[in-house]
């Protein structure tokens, strides 16, 4: 029995770190696929004789950064409206570009409101209880057929968060957790077995949750 304990505890030790070195070799290598952009005399097979894993890291990095620092001026951001201007006259490419484009804006920009906060909800009935995230709030003709205050919350699916529901749900009805994003996603993804760190303060969720949206006051 103990061997087989020790077993379990070895898995338990080498199984995270296996699958971290392949994550991190894999996003290595698919990286440096950018020095195939640069001119044979300017690699580094060229300058030492051999590949150095990681430069094309580097060189991604250098170029996102220099992308984003020539946008930010005006002269880049009537370059980036010209672009865009361009692939809004292809049918197809346009319905993906603009699609991308939105998703990303939403969960990559600094003034985005996705994923910010994790949220206690009863689903898919009432009486059973799942965490969200809350991505914003509905707008446009799907705000008009909505009653009151209500916000989009994405549902994650265990183990894959990737995949999920995305629902629309009076704001009322949600608990806002103290809980970080990570920690909520690290619940999940565990099926619970990974509980996130108590709150700061004594008490149940529930009691110290900020609601979402104003709750009436009583006499008012």
């Amino acid at each position: 029995m103990n061997l087989r304990r020790y077993f379990i505890t070895g898995l338990l030790i080498w199984i995270p770190i296996g699958i971290t070195f392949w994550v991190m070799d894999f996003l290595v290598g698919t990286l440096d696929q950018s020095l195939a952009l640069l001119p044979a005399a300017w690699r580094t097979e060229a300058w030492i004789g051999m590949h150095v894993p990681g430069m094309g890291v580097l060189l991604t990095l250098a170029i996102v950064t220099l992308t984003g620092l020539v946008a930010a001026n005006f002269i880049g951001q009537r370059m980036l409206a010209f672009w865009e201007g361009l692939l809004a006259r292809i049918p197809v490419v346009r319905s993906i570009y603009y699609g991308v484009k939105q998703v990303t804006d939403s969960l990559l920009a600094s003034n985005g409101q996705s994923f910010r906060k994790a949220v206690l909800l009863q689903f898919p009935q009432p009486g059973t209880w799942t965490i969200g995230f809350v991505t914003g709030r509905p707008g446009g003709e799907v705000a008009e057929h909505l009653p009151g205050d209500s916000v989009g919350v994405f549902i994650p699916l265990t183990p894959n968060p990737t995949a999920g529901y995305f629902l629309l749900v009076p704001a009322h009805e949600v608990i806002e957790l103290e809980m970080s994003v990570e920690e909520a996603l690290k619940y999940i993804i565990s099926m619970g077995i990974v509980p996130p760190r108590p709150p700061a303060r004594p008490g149940t969720p529930g009691e110290h949750s900020i609601p979402l949206a104003k709750r009436p006051v009583p006499g008012a």
